[in-house]
């Protein structure tokens, strides 16, 4: 049996999010992608934009890069009406509402996203694992505990677009 290095078990992680993503956005049009249970629920669309807004957001931040949101024309590309540093934290329903985008997009900006993260990751060690890289919390977060953290985020997000999916479907099949 081979063994796993700490980077390596990062991203199957990571990976395993990306596969969630695309089982979930692929083949959607835009009745789907913006179908919301009820006027205060979160629709597929913006799950999606909002977990890989949140992992380009935190990796960038770790990484010591610029997010691909900007540095890669992703915030011109989508044309929201958004600032571009938002990323979607503390959204009502009307900014819910506002996220629209094709499947395309959602999944172009998440594989963007996605590379650099890989990226990143495919360099760590496990002595990089300690670092602090947020002190405002207590106790300061650990470059690992952040990686975990945003895994945790991003698949639980995905888990509930897929969610929606199953429900759009049904109802729609």
């Amino acid at each position: 049996m081979a063994t796993m290095t700490s980077a390596e078990v990062l991203i199957d992680a990571y990976e395993r999010i990306r596969e969630v993503v695309h089982h979930t956005v692929d083949g959607l049009g835009a009745q789907a992608l913006t179908f919301r249970i009820d006027p205060a629920a979160n629709s597929i669309a913006w799950l999606i934009w909002h977990l890989t807004r949140v992992q380009d957001d935190h990796l960038a931040e770790v990484a010591g890069v610029e997010q691909v949101w900007t540095a890669h024309g992703w915030y011109d590309r989508f044309g929201l009406s958004l600032d571009p540093g938002d990323t979607g934290y503390g959204h009502g329903p009307a900014e819910v509402a506002a996220v629209t985008a094709s499947a395309e997009l959602l999944t172009g900006y998440y594989d963007a996203v996605h590379e650099q993260t890989l990226r990143f990751l495919q360099g760590l060690t496990d002595a990089d694992l300690p670092r602090i890289v947020d002190r405002r919390w207590d106790p300061p977060v650990t470059l690992g505990v952040r990686l975990v953290s945003v895994i945790s985020d991003d698949l639980q997000h995905a888990g509930q677009a897929a969610y929606l999916r199953g429900v759009f479907d049904r109802r729609n099949g």
